[in-house]
Protein backbone atom coordinates (compact mmCIF):
# COMPACT_ATOMS: atom_id res chain seq x y z
CA UNK A 1 0.00 0.00 0.00
CA UNK A 2 1.35 3.87 -0.85
CA UNK A 3 2.12 5.40 2.11
CA UNK A 4 2.20 9.45 1.22
CA UNK A 5 5.67 10.92 2.76
CA UNK A 6 5.05 13.40 5.55
CA UNK A 7 5.66 16.35 3.18
CA UNK A 8 3.49 15.65 0.58
CA UNK A 9 0.56 17.85 0.26
CA UNK A 10 -2.88 16.04 1.17
CA UNK A 11 -5.28 15.98 -1.40
CA UNK A 12 -9.06 17.86 -0.67
CA UNK A 13 -12.26 17.44 -1.54
CA UNK A 14 -14.71 19.91 -0.37
CA UNK A 15 -18.67 20.60 -0.67
CA UNK A 16 -19.50 24.30 -0.44
CA UNK A 17 -22.75 24.01 -2.34
CA UNK A 18 -25.18 23.49 0.87
CA UNK A 19 -23.34 22.72 4.31
CA UNK A 20 -19.38 22.90 4.36
CA UNK A 21 -17.46 19.62 3.53
CA UNK A 22 -14.31 18.84 3.59
CA UNK A 23 -12.51 15.40 3.19
CA UNK A 24 -8.82 14.76 3.25
CA UNK A 25 -7.31 11.77 1.60
CA UNK A 26 -10.86 10.50 1.83
CA UNK A 27 -11.80 10.85 5.71
CA UNK A 28 -14.33 13.58 6.03
CA UNK A 29 -13.13 16.50 8.53
CA UNK A 30 -14.84 17.81 11.52
CA UNK A 31 -16.83 20.61 10.61
CA UNK A 32 -15.47 23.11 13.19
CA UNK A 33 -12.69 23.42 11.62
CA UNK A 34 -11.10 26.02 14.70
CA UNK A 35 -14.09 27.73 14.74
CA UNK A 36 -16.75 30.26 12.46
CA UNK A 37 -13.77 32.50 11.80
CA UNK A 38 -11.27 29.84 9.99
CA UNK A 39 -14.61 28.38 8.25
CA UNK A 40 -15.22 31.22 6.36
CA UNK A 41 -11.13 32.25 5.26
CA UNK A 42 -11.24 28.76 3.48
CA UNK A 43 -14.64 29.82 1.98
CA UNK A 44 -13.42 32.41 0.79
CA UNK A 45 -10.39 31.61 -0.57
CA UNK A 46 -11.96 28.67 -1.97
CA UNK A 47 -14.48 31.02 -4.12
CA UNK A 48 -11.51 32.57 -5.57
CA UNK A 49 -9.83 29.81 -5.50
CA UNK A 50 -6.15 30.23 -7.58
CA UNK A 51 -6.47 33.71 -6.98
CA UNK A 52 -4.19 35.34 -4.20
CA UNK A 53 -6.26 37.10 -1.58
CA UNK A 54 -4.97 39.86 0.38
CA UNK A 55 -4.98 39.86 4.23
CA UNK A 56 -6.54 43.08 4.46
CA UNK A 57 -9.50 41.89 2.15
CA UNK A 58 -9.84 39.15 4.58
CA UNK A 59 -9.87 41.22 7.89
CA UNK A 60 -12.90 43.17 6.19
CA UNK A 61 -15.27 39.77 5.31
CA UNK A 62 -14.28 38.64 9.02
CA UNK A 63 -14.85 41.91 10.56
CA UNK A 64 -16.53 44.66 8.40
CA UNK A 65 -15.67 48.28 9.11
CA UNK A 66 -15.03 47.63 12.93
CA UNK A 67 -11.60 45.36 12.93
CA UNK A 68 -10.04 44.38 16.59
CA UNK A 69 -7.12 45.93 17.35
CA UNK A 70 -4.69 43.03 16.57
CA UNK A 71 -6.44 42.33 13.34
CA UNK A 72 -3.98 41.08 11.21
CA UNK A 73 -2.17 38.47 13.76
CA UNK A 74 -5.11 36.89 14.95
CA UNK A 75 -5.98 36.59 11.00
CA UNK A 76 -2.28 34.56 10.57
CA UNK A 77 -3.57 32.40 13.59
CA UNK A 78 -6.83 31.64 12.47
CA UNK A 79 -4.99 30.42 8.96
CA UNK A 80 -2.58 28.44 11.02
CA UNK A 81 -5.56 26.65 12.56
CA UNK A 82 -7.02 25.81 9.66
CA UNK A 83 -3.42 24.25 8.29
CA UNK A 84 -3.30 22.34 11.48
CA UNK A 85 -6.83 20.75 10.32
CA UNK A 86 -6.17 20.55 6.66
CA UNK A 87 -2.73 20.02 5.66
CA UNK A 88 -1.35 17.97 8.83
CA UNK A 89 2.30 18.36 8.38
CA UNK A 90 2.42 20.18 5.45
CA UNK A 91 3.69 23.33 7.03
CA UNK A 92 3.41 25.87 4.08
CA UNK A 93 3.73 23.59 1.28
CA UNK A 94 -0.42 22.55 1.37
CA UNK A 95 -3.23 23.30 -0.90
CA UNK A 96 -3.72 26.91 1.38
CA UNK A 97 -0.06 28.83 0.44
CA UNK A 98 1.05 31.94 1.31
CA UNK A 99 1.03 34.79 -0.94
CA UNK A 100 2.72 38.13 -0.76
CA UNK A 101 0.44 40.21 1.61
CA UNK A 102 -1.89 37.18 1.27
CA UNK A 103 -3.16 33.59 1.03
CA UNK A 104 -4.49 31.27 -1.78
CA UNK A 105 -6.26 27.97 -2.41
CA UNK A 106 -3.87 25.88 -4.59
CA UNK A 107 -6.50 25.19 -7.72
CA UNK A 108 -4.65 21.72 -8.50
CA UNK A 109 -4.70 20.59 -5.10
CA UNK A 110 -9.02 20.62 -4.74
CA UNK A 111 -11.80 18.95 -5.84
CA UNK A 112 -14.26 21.78 -5.70
CA UNK A 113 -18.01 20.91 -6.25
CA UNK A 114 -18.72 24.33 -7.03
CA UNK A 115 -15.44 24.41 -9.69
CA UNK A 116 -17.21 21.10 -10.83
CA UNK A 117 -20.36 22.82 -11.29
CA UNK A 118 -19.04 25.70 -13.34
CA UNK A 119 -16.97 23.55 -15.42
CA UNK A 120 -19.77 21.04 -16.23
CA UNK A 121 -22.22 24.31 -17.13
CA UNK A 122 -19.16 26.07 -19.25
CA UNK A 123 -18.89 22.83 -21.56
CA UNK A 124 -22.89 22.45 -21.54
CA UNK A 125 -23.43 26.62 -22.95
CA UNK A 126 -20.90 25.39 -25.49
CA UNK A 127 -22.29 22.30 -26.69
CA UNK A 128 -25.32 21.31 -29.32
CA UNK A 129 -28.53 19.87 -27.01
CA UNK A 130 -27.46 15.90 -27.16
CA UNK A 131 -24.23 16.39 -25.68
CA UNK A 132 -24.79 19.27 -23.79
CA UNK A 133 -28.13 17.61 -22.04
CA UNK A 134 -25.98 15.35 -19.87
CA UNK A 135 -23.31 17.55 -18.90
CA UNK A 136 -26.16 19.90 -17.64
CA UNK A 137 -28.24 17.28 -15.92
CA UNK A 138 -24.28 16.45 -14.03
CA UNK A 139 -24.06 19.84 -12.95
CA UNK A 140 -27.75 20.47 -11.45
CA UNK A 141 -26.88 17.22 -9.35
CA UNK A 142 -24.57 18.87 -7.64
CA UNK A 143 -27.23 21.75 -6.90
CA UNK A 144 -28.36 20.36 -3.75
CA UNK A 145 -28.52 22.86 -1.81
CA UNK A 146 -27.71 27.23 -1.58
CA UNK A 147 -24.10 27.85 -2.26
CA UNK A 148 -22.33 28.64 1.41
CA UNK A 149 -25.16 27.02 3.54
CA UNK A 150 -23.21 27.42 6.17
CA UNK A 151 -23.69 30.97 6.34
CA UNK A 152 -26.71 32.30 5.78
CA UNK A 153 -26.45 35.17 8.01
CA UNK A 154 -23.49 37.05 6.28
CA UNK A 155 -23.16 39.82 3.70
CA UNK A 156 -20.58 38.78 1.77
CA UNK A 157 -22.30 35.02 1.51
CA UNK A 158 -25.70 36.53 0.31
CA UNK A 159 -23.83 38.22 -2.79
CA UNK A 160 -22.22 34.80 -3.92
CA UNK A 161 -25.24 32.65 -3.21
CA UNK A 162 -27.40 35.12 -5.23
CA UNK A 163 -25.13 34.79 -8.02
CA UNK A 164 -24.79 30.80 -7.79
CA UNK A 165 -28.64 31.00 -7.34
CA UNK A 166 -28.87 32.69 -10.85
CA UNK A 167 -26.40 30.29 -12.26
CA UNK A 168 -28.64 27.33 -11.05
CA UNK A 169 -31.50 28.66 -12.72
CA UNK A 170 -30.01 29.09 -15.97
CA UNK A 171 -28.71 25.81 -15.84
CA UNK A 172 -32.25 24.89 -15.21
CA UNK A 173 -33.69 26.70 -18.67
CA UNK A 174 -31.07 25.39 -20.71
CA UNK A 175 -31.52 22.05 -19.22
CA UNK A 176 -35.77 22.52 -19.99
CA UNK A 177 -34.73 23.59 -23.99
CA UNK A 178 -31.94 20.87 -24.39
CA UNK A 179 -35.22 18.63 -23.24
CA UNK A 180 -37.56 20.10 -25.71
CA UNK A 181 -34.95 19.89 -28.43
CA UNK A 182 -34.60 15.92 -27.83
CA UNK A 183 -37.98 15.74 -27.66
CA UNK A 184 -38.70 14.63 -23.70
CA UNK A 185 -41.21 17.52 -23.33
CA UNK A 186 -42.08 16.18 -20.13
CA UNK A 187 -38.43 16.59 -18.76
CA UNK A 188 -38.49 19.94 -20.26
CA UNK A 189 -41.89 20.71 -18.07
CA UNK A 190 -40.12 19.98 -14.60
CA UNK A 191 -36.77 21.88 -15.39
CA UNK A 192 -38.62 24.95 -16.53
CA UNK A 193 -40.82 24.89 -13.07
CA UNK A 194 -38.16 24.26 -11.20
CA UNK A 195 -36.46 27.52 -12.74
CA UNK A 196 -39.57 29.03 -11.46
CA UNK A 197 -39.19 28.18 -8.21
CA UNK A 198 -35.78 29.89 -8.14
CA UNK A 199 -37.02 33.27 -9.88
CA UNK A 200 -40.75 33.30 -11.06
CA UNK A 201 -39.35 36.47 -13.27
CA UNK A 202 -36.98 34.84 -15.58
CA UNK A 203 -38.92 35.06 -19.36
CA UNK A 204 -36.69 32.13 -20.24
CA UNK A 205 -38.31 30.22 -18.30
CA UNK A 206 -41.96 30.47 -18.73
CA UNK A 207 -40.89 30.72 -22.44
CA UNK A 208 -39.68 27.27 -21.84
CA UNK A 209 -42.58 26.07 -19.96
CA UNK A 210 -45.29 27.11 -22.34
CA UNK A 211 -43.71 25.96 -25.30
CA UNK A 212 -43.01 22.25 -23.88
CA UNK A 213 -46.98 22.63 -22.65
CA UNK A 214 -47.80 23.65 -26.14
CA UNK A 215 -45.55 20.86 -28.45
CA UNK A 216 -46.95 18.02 -25.98
CA UNK A 217 -50.70 19.43 -26.86
CA UNK A 218 -51.44 20.67 -23.05
CA UNK A 219 -52.64 23.79 -24.94
CA UNK A 220 -54.57 24.85 -21.43
CA UNK A 221 -52.56 24.14 -19.35
CA UNK A 222 -50.22 26.19 -21.54
CA UNK A 223 -52.74 29.07 -21.56
CA UNK A 224 -52.83 28.86 -18.00
CA UNK A 225 -48.90 28.97 -17.81
CA UNK A 226 -49.18 31.73 -19.98
CA UNK A 227 -51.82 33.60 -17.94
CA UNK A 228 -49.40 33.30 -14.78
CA UNK A 229 -46.62 34.85 -16.37
CA UNK A 230 -48.17 37.62 -17.87
CA UNK A 231 -49.72 38.33 -14.23
CA UNK A 232 -46.35 38.62 -12.39
CA UNK A 233 -44.62 40.21 -15.65
CA UNK A 234 -47.42 43.20 -15.19
CA UNK A 235 -47.09 42.91 -11.03
CA UNK A 236 -43.33 43.32 -10.63
CA UNK A 237 -41.82 44.50 -13.86
CA UNK A 238 -44.39 46.75 -15.44
CA UNK A 239 -44.19 44.68 -18.52
CA UNK A 240 -45.84 42.64 -21.09
CA UNK A 241 -44.55 38.78 -22.54
CA UNK A 242 -42.38 38.67 -25.07
CA UNK A 243 -43.25 38.50 -28.72
CA UNK A 244 -42.63 34.87 -28.76
CA UNK A 245 -44.86 33.97 -25.86
CA UNK A 246 -47.30 36.03 -27.20
CA UNK A 247 -47.02 34.22 -30.79
CA UNK A 248 -47.17 31.12 -28.48
CA UNK A 249 -50.31 32.56 -26.62
CA UNK A 250 -52.16 32.80 -30.06
CA UNK A 251 -51.25 29.31 -31.43
CA UNK A 252 -52.39 27.52 -28.14
CA UNK A 253 -55.63 29.82 -28.32
CA UNK A 254 -56.45 28.80 -31.68
CA UNK A 255 -55.86 24.88 -31.34
CA UNK A 256 -57.83 25.15 -28.32
CA UNK A 257 -60.84 26.81 -30.80
CA UNK A 258 -59.69 24.47 -33.87
CA UNK A 259 -62.91 21.99 -33.42
CA UNK A 260 -65.49 24.99 -33.60
CA UNK A 261 -65.06 27.07 -37.03
CA UNK A 262 -66.95 29.70 -35.49
CA UNK A 263 -64.79 30.20 -32.26
CA UNK A 264 -61.86 29.88 -34.56
CA UNK A 265 -62.79 32.64 -36.74
CA UNK A 266 -63.91 35.11 -33.67
CA UNK A 267 -60.60 33.65 -31.86
CA UNK A 268 -58.23 35.04 -35.03
CA UNK A 269 -60.01 37.85 -35.26
CA UNK A 270 -59.46 39.08 -31.66
CA UNK A 271 -55.99 37.66 -31.78
CA UNK A 272 -55.60 40.44 -35.02
CA UNK A 273 -56.74 42.96 -32.97
CA UNK A 274 -54.85 42.11 -29.70
CA UNK A 275 -51.51 42.56 -31.56
CA UNK A 276 -52.62 45.60 -33.36
CA UNK A 277 -53.29 47.00 -29.45
CA UNK A 278 -50.09 45.81 -28.64
CA UNK A 279 -48.30 47.35 -31.11
CA UNK A 280 -49.95 50.53 -31.24
CA UNK A 281 -50.09 51.09 -27.31
CA UNK A 282 -45.96 50.10 -27.45
CA UNK A 283 -45.88 53.13 -30.41
CA UNK A 284 -47.73 55.60 -28.91
CA UNK A 285 -45.81 59.04 -27.66
CA UNK A 286 -48.16 59.91 -24.79
CA UNK A 287 -50.68 58.67 -22.24
CA UNK A 288 -53.44 60.07 -23.96
CA UNK A 289 -52.97 58.58 -27.25
CA UNK A 290 -52.16 55.06 -25.59
CA UNK A 291 -55.51 55.20 -23.77
CA UNK A 292 -57.73 56.09 -27.18
CA UNK A 293 -55.85 53.26 -28.90
CA UNK A 294 -56.79 51.08 -26.06
CA UNK A 295 -60.45 52.15 -26.54
CA UNK A 296 -60.51 52.16 -30.02
CA UNK A 297 -58.78 48.20 -29.89
CA UNK A 298 -61.61 47.08 -26.80
CA UNK A 299 -64.11 48.54 -29.18
CA UNK A 300 -63.13 46.75 -32.14
CA UNK A 301 -63.01 43.60 -29.92
CA UNK A 302 -66.56 43.92 -28.65
CA UNK A 303 -68.09 43.91 -31.78
CA UNK A 304 -66.37 41.19 -33.30
CA UNK A 305 -67.35 38.85 -29.80
CA UNK A 306 -71.23 40.39 -30.43
CA UNK A 307 -71.08 39.47 -33.86
CA UNK A 308 -70.02 35.86 -32.74
CA UNK A 309 -72.62 35.80 -30.43
CA UNK A 310 -75.28 37.02 -32.49
CA UNK A 311 -74.17 33.89 -35.11
CA UNK A 312 -74.15 31.38 -32.07
CA UNK A 313 -77.41 32.18 -30.89
CA UNK A 314 -79.11 32.45 -34.21
CA UNK A 315 -77.13 28.95 -35.36
CA UNK A 316 -78.89 27.51 -31.63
Amino acid sequence: MHTRPRDEPAQLSVNIIGPLVVRRDGVVLGTHLGGPKPRQILQVLLLRRGIPVSKDALIDVLWGDRPPREARATLESYVCLLRRHLQPACGKSGPLRTTTGGYMIDDSAVDLDLARFEALLHRAQRAEAAAAYPLVVQALALATGPLLGDELGLAWAAEERDRHADAVTAARVLAAECASALGTDSEAIDWANQALVGDPLHEGAWTALILALERSGQCAEGLRAYDRCRQVLRHELGCEPSPALRAAQARLLQATAAGCGELSHAVSALLVLNDQLVRSTEAATDADAAEARIGEAVRQAGDVLSSFLRRAMQAA
